[in-house]
Formats: structure tokens, C-alpha cells, sequence
């Protein structure tokens, strides 16, 4: 099937799904009473071991900032505009939240469904595209560079999670499952793996083809662990995590960080001190943002009224978390902060 003849199937099921009642089990009811805390500290933000009251602001409280999307995805914080941009993926747009404003506005209609969002060491926007199966860069003056759509000549699955190491080089997953409306229409054509484009030879590379469904990946505060969502691991889903040679992006030692157990991990980043902040999911009562020490113990959780798939940290001071969950954005200042993401 053509490129052009598989993205009007991929539209035509989206209309189609969004004609009936396909979208149903998407909308949260809680999401839709949710009302922030009125007390302080707010019960919300769980303190699972005393090293985690040294990473929360007392004085602060979740907000819900922006709803009423279909599923948000890859959020991140663009620090030059003091923007967050994130992906509608259903609603086939990239949406941006002005800080000074407070107002939610569309950055990019027609996003072919892009799903994560990562910044470079420039502070230039990276994309993966899930309808063109490709990662993307947009430039200052707003063009849209394509770095890479395919590896060993046929395309990629459906470029799912991405970041950017200091040297420039870039990561991102491509599991062989999309957004559910396009699987069927986008059928995978590659292995499951992970990717790395190099930040010299712009020469993309394998790094990983073992992990079952690579979803969310980031690294450590000194790149010196990767991480990756083993997100078809059974009988649960898992944390893999792997020493990395950086300048040469090979990666080895793969162990297994974390059994999620019955709860699903998703996007997540590390802070400053090497705690993993993980969207998580797994219903009422557990969907939300669990945190991990370095050691893999989870130190904390904050409950949603929904399931998270990704979260990064942002604000002029980077402590400011962000959480994209699946009708709405959430935020809280925090007393930690996000690992930089531009030099």
C-alpha cells in the first residue's frame, strides 16, 4: 500500500471511530468532576517514604491547566517562549499552553498524529510522527525538517517516545503499535526497536531490538543509564535500564529496574537527583505519577483522576511537573527539579 493510499485509511478510520462511540472509553467521568484540593499539603501528592519530602512544595497543589483532548502525549516545555506544547493525538494536532496567559491554543493543526515531543540541544522542537512514521524537526521559522522516516529501506512502525542526550544525539522507540485507531491500517514493517540518530554523521542506527514494545525511554541525570518501557512484557509490564557508552551510543548490562507489577508505566523523566517521575495507569486509586529512587523504590505517588502517558518537567526553574493524561494537562510545583534539557 502506498504512503498516500495508508494515510487515507488511517484518516478514514479516525472519522469513522470518531463517528460512533469508539472515543467513549477515553473520557474519564472522574476527569470531568475533578475539582483541586482545598487542603494543604494536598492529599493528592502521597509521601510513600521520607526522601520524597525533600521533592515537594508543601504549599502547592495539583491544578488542572487545559482539558477537554482526546488523548494528550509527549509533553514538553519550550524554556525560550515559556510554552508547553503537547500531542492531541486523536484530535491529529500538537496543542501549546502560554504560562503568562494561561490560555491553551492549537501550535499545529494537522500534526499527523504525532505522539512524543522532545526539545533539542538548541531548543528546537523534535516530533515523532505516528501517520507519516517519521521524526521531525521544526525549525525557528517554523519549517519542518525531516530527519529520518524509515530504516534499511522501508519505513518506520509508529515512532512512539524520543529524547535528546547533551551531545546532541537523538533516541526515540518505535514499537510495533500505534495509537489503537490506526493499528490494522498502519500494519509494522520493522522490529520493534530503539533508535539513535547520531548528532555527527546524522546516520541512524539500531541500538536495541530485544525489547518487547519499547515505549517511554530518558536517561539518567549523567547519561550514563538508559531506561526504556518494556511495554509488552509479560506477565507485566517492565523497566529495563542499561549502561551506556555515550559517544558512541552502545548500550549494555541490560537488567530489569522495575516489575510494574499490575500497574503500567508509560512516558516518564528523571529529576535532578535521579528519581523516575513515570506516568502510570492501572485504574481508580493508582492511575497517576509514580515516583522511583535510583534504587527502583517508589518513594511517592500523585494521584489522577485518569491514566498518565507522559509528563516532563518545565517553568522558568524546571520544577514545575507536567502531566498529560488522557483528556486533560495537569500541574505541580515541586521542590525538586527536571534535568536540562538545553545547553
Amino acid at each position: 500500500m502506498t504512503a498516500t493510499l495508508q494515510r487515507r485509511s488511517f484518516l478514514g478510520s479516525l472519522s469513522l471511530a470518531m463517528a460512533g462511540s469508539y472515543f467513549s472509553p477515553w473520557r474519564s467521568a472522574r476527569a470531568n468532576v475533578w475539582q483541586p484540593s482545598l487542603r494543604l499539603p494536598d492529599p493528592a501528592v502521597r509521601i510513600l517514604d521520607p526522601a520524597f519530602k525533600s521533592s515537594i512544595n508543601t504549599l502547592s497543589i495539583v491544578q488542572r491547566i487545559a482539558t477537554g483532548f482526546e488523548w494528550t502525549e509527549g509533553p514538553v516545555w519550550l524554556g525560550e517562549s515559556n510554552l508547553l506544547l503537547f500531542s492531541d493525538i486523536r484530535g491529529n494536532r500538537i496543542m501549546k499552553w502560554d504560562e503568562a496567559t494561561g490560555e491553551t491554543s492549537v501550535f499545529r493543526a494537522s500534526s499527523n498524529f504525532s505522539n512524543g515531543n522532545t526539545v533539542d540541544r538548541q531548543g528546537r522542537l523534535l516530533t515523532c510522527e505516528c501517520a507519516t512514521r517519521r521524526i521531525t524537526r521544526t525549525e525557528a521559522d517554523g519549517r519542518i525538517t525531516v530527519l529520518v522516516d524509515g530504516f534499511g529501506g522501508k519505513p518506520f512502525n509508529s515512532p512512539n517516545d524520543i529524547v535528546c542526550t547533551t551531545d546532541g544525539a537523538i533516541w526515540f522507540t518505535d514499537p510495533t503499535f500505534g495509537p489503537n485507531f490506526s493499528e490494522g491500517d498502519l500494519p509494522p514493517v520493522q522490529p520493534a526497536r530503539v533508535y539513535r540518530i547520531d548528532p555527527r554523521t546524522k546516520k541512524t542506527t539500531v541500538v536495541l531490538d530485544d525489547v518487547p514494545g519499547p515505549n517511554g525511554l530518558c536517561f539518567s541525570p549523567d547519561e550514563k543509564t538508559l531506561y526504556v518501557v518494556a511495554s509488552r512484557h509479560a506477565p507485566h509490564r517492565q523497566i529495563w535500564s542499561y549502561t551506556v557508552a555515550l559517544e558512541s551510543g552502545a548500550v549494555s548490562n541490560q537488567r530489569v529496574f522495575l516489575d510494574c507489577g499490575e500497574g503500567t508505566a508509560d512516558g516518564f523523566r528523571v529529576d535532578i537527583n535521579g528519581n523516575l517521575w513515570c506516568g502510570w495507569g492501572s485504574g481508580e486509586g493508582a492511575d497517576g505519577v509514580a515516583i522511583f529512587n535510583p534504587q527502583a523504590k517508589k518513594i511517592g505517588h500523585i494521584d489522577l483522576p485518569e491514566r498518565c502517558p507522559n509528563l516532563c518537567f518545565g517553568g522558568v526553574h524546571r520544577n514545575q511537573l507536567f502531566m498529560a493524561t488522557h483528556t486533560s494537562i495537569y500541574r505541580l510545583t515541586l521542590a525538586t527539579q527536571g534535568v536540562p534539557q538545553v545547553s
